[in-house]
């Protein structure tokens, strides 16, 4: 009960697209959940990013890659210049950036902007106007409803997949679906006591030394199991698996880095602590022997942040 009711007050501080991620929860839509990746930023425009975030808010738990997505395959947001996305229509009698038919337009036509008018051909009205589609056809409910959904905006099984394609691009890149891999399985043992010694690729594991007679893990024993599960192999200790990636600065952190603290800080040699970075300044690691794997604050907590030598995102070959 002790180590259920841990887990399940952590769970509560979590971000929203980490919980859909959790062992046992499957998606409630996509796992294009999540920040926009380096990609979308450098292949949306910026006003367009900023009106599919603000319509994916108006539907809960629709993704706003979705959204971005659609605006992707439809009009490669707003650039194409083909029939019907500026003016007219195209030989279906779909208009706009969202290409909507205007039956279809009349009867969810949003005005996104506030002018007093809603445009087929305005984005800032079109892309709300295809959020409230898309949620009016359950988009938001399960991954069931958000294929149903896609598939009613456009009767094509591709299109469904192409869109769902597109929106996980926009979401992630390779490193961090393998960090978030990690994460969630790492999540899987809040609660676990801790084993000095214990722990590895495999599982939980009996400890050594004071760790003696414990199943469970250390610090580096947890980050080793839980990169295993995204298909690296990592060094059993802590200060080695330092140098297992690209030494990843503060500000660019992704959930699943590897996060180390060392006695001092300008030596490697001294490391003797090592976390998976779940975001928001916190991290989940195997503390001290009497602990048990937990979600703790590292941002701001004056021990941490003395100790702090830096991050990797573990990149060796998979195993």
């Amino acid at each position: 009960m002790k180590a259920a009711a841990l887990a399940g007050a952590a769970i509560l501080g979590l971000p929203l697209f980490l919980i859909l991620l959790l062992p046992g929860r499957a998606p409630a839509v996509s796992p294009a959940f999540g920040a926009p990746s380096s990609y979308a930023r450098a292949d949306i425009p910026p006003a367009y990013l900023r009106w599919y975030l603000d319509a994916a808010r108006t539907c809960p738990g629709l993704p706003w890659t979705v959204l971005a997505a659609i605006g992707k395959i439809e009009s490669d947001h707003g650039r194409s210049t083909a029939t019907g996305v500026h003016t007219g229509q195209n030989t279906a009698g779909a208009a706009g950036p969202m290409q909507f038919l205007a039956s279809t337009w009349g009867a969810y036509e949003v005005d996104g902007d506030h002018d007093g008018h809603a445009d087929r051909y305005n984005p800032a009205d079109a892309i709300p106007t295809a959020a409230r589609y898309l949620c009016a056809n359950g988009a938001g409910q399960s991954a069931g409803r958000l294929r149903h959904a896609l598939w009613q905006y456009n009767h094509a099984d591709w299109y469904v997949r192409r869109v769902l394609a597109q929106a996980t691009r926009y979401a992630t890149t390779n490193g961090s679906e393998r960090g978030i891999v990690a994460v969630r399985a790492a999540l899987r043992w809040l609660g676990t006591p801790y084993a000095w010694g214990g722990g590895g690729p495999t599982g939980p594991g009996y400890g050594i030394a004071q760790g003696a007679g414990i199943k469970g893990f250390d610090c580096s024993g947890l980050t080793q199991y839980a990169w295993a599960q995204a298909g690296i192999r990592l060094p059993r200790i802590a200060a080695d698996q330092y140098n297992t990636g690209p030494h990843i600065p503060r500000s660019a952190l992704q959930p699943g880095d590897l996060l180390f603290f060392a006695t001092d800080p300008t030596r490697p040699a001294t490391i003797h602590h090592v976390g998976l970075y779940l975001g928001h300044g916190r991290m989940i690691h195997a503390p001290q022997t009497g602990d048990v794997v937990r979600i703790s604050q590292f941002t701001g907590n004056p021990y941490r942040e003395q100790q702090y030598i830096g991050a990797t995102r573990p990149s060796h070959s998979p195993t």
